[in-house]
């Protein structure tokens, strides 16, 4: 275990020591079902704390990268193959009985600070006055866009610019401008998936495949029967099943929609909210075919009265969505957008929500 951890760097100890061990189980280093280092032998070999090695290995087994044993240690549960084009696969893949959770109908049970948002109103209302009053770019204003492409570059590894970023009146809307931007196509969806994504496709005349979910996510038989080449899916906290795909099954989707020449729409519903100490990587960050569509809200994490969304676009295709729909006006009051971007720049936002993340790591300890 060759690995240098930098301790003068402003990335955290246990990140870099994630890195460089996902490094080495995707490559093969640490095979499918091996058994990794003990906690305290990756720690006397890199030379930092156990409890950063703990953190390291929770992150791994969070992303799917490995799993915990109990009295037995962590073994490598990802594997190339889980990602390889096969229609042989075993019967675990079949539709499995799904039991709904949770409606996002309603108030969350970690709302936003109303103080903190009423402050940032005000300060909006005084710093901008009258400005607020005139209309939003098309795409949404460019402070919002940017301090978007800030916070996704801080806090999910996403580097884009504001030219990729769509603004609208919540992921409803954004569907319609996909369905827009694809029509024509077949799309694949999760079954079950939130009821008003086939909604808003079939209003759109979009023919739509459903895809079974196993455990997993998609199962590979699914993905190589259909004839989609748009696959609409959520790998994190899917509604209404609260399936979460893994990294072996991201991976999988991008090889199914690069052999396609196709493109994936990521609908990241409820991921800020995460119990993991880091989130979890995105399709759009993991791709390198510029082929996925990044969809999320705050909705979900300011209040359901904020209908707010934002779309990234794939580099390939700003030019195409500028061409056939920038003529669409934004959807958002530039007041609201306005607001939005306050508190992105000024770390509100952030600090809600790693406070909602503590309490839920708080709930699940408590009742594991």
């Amino acid at each position: 275990m060759n690995y240098t951890i930098n301790s003068s760097s402003n990335i955290p100890a246990y990140i870099q020591l994630y890195r460089l061990m996902v490094t080495d189980i995707v490559s093969g280093v640490y095979a499918f079902g091996t058994r990794l280092p003990s906690k305290r032998t990756i720690a006397a070999e890199t030379g930092v704390s156990v409890i950063t090695v703990e953190h390291t290995l929770a992150l791994l087994c969070d992303e799917g990268y490995a799993e915990a044993r109990e009295r037995s240690g962590y073994y490598v549960t990802y594997r190339e193959s889980d990602f390889q084009s096969t229609l042989t696969q075993p019967s675990e893949e079949s539709p499995m009985s799904l039991m709904p959770v949770a409606s996002d109908a309603g108030h969350s049970i970690q709302e936003f600070p109303y103080s903190v948002l009423a402050r940032t109103m005000r300060k909006v209302l005084l710093d901008y006055g009258d400005e607020i009053l005139v209309k939003s770019p098309n795409k949404g204003c460019e402070q919002l866009r940017a301090e978007i492409c800030a916070y996704l570059a801080r806090s999910r590894g996403i580097s884009v610019g504001p030219e990729q970023i769509v603004v609208g009146s919540g992921a409803e809307y954004l569907y319609g401008l996909v369905a827009q931007l694809f029509y024509g196509r077949i799309f694949g969806l999760e079954k079950p998936s939130y009821e008003k994504i086939h909604q808003v496709y079939d209003a759109m005349g979009i023919t739509c495949d459903f895809l079974p979910l196993s455990q997993e996510g998609i199962p590979t038989s699914q993905l190589e029967r259909t004839e989609a080449t748009v696959l609409h899916v959520t790998p994190f906290n899917s509604f209404p099943s609260g399936i979460t795909a893994g990294i072996s099954k991201k991976k999988e989707y991008l090889r199914w929609a690069a052999r396609r020449n196709g493109f994936i729409v990521e609908d990241n519903y409820d991921s800020e909210l995460t119990v993991s100490a880091k989130a979890e990587d995105t399709l759009f960050s993991l791709s390198d075919q510029d082929n996925v569509i990044y969809i999320n809200t705050f909705s979900r994490t300011i209040s359901p009265s904020m209908r707010i969304g934002y779309m990234i676009l794939p580099r390939q295709l700003t030019e195409s969505f500028e061409t056939r729909l920038g003529f669409y006006s934004c959807t958002v009051p530039l007041f609201d957008q306005i607001v939005i971007a306050e508190l992105l720049r000024s770390g509100d936002f952030e600090r809600h929500v790693n406070r909602v993340r503590r309490q839920k790591r708080r709930d699940k300890a408590e009742h594991s």
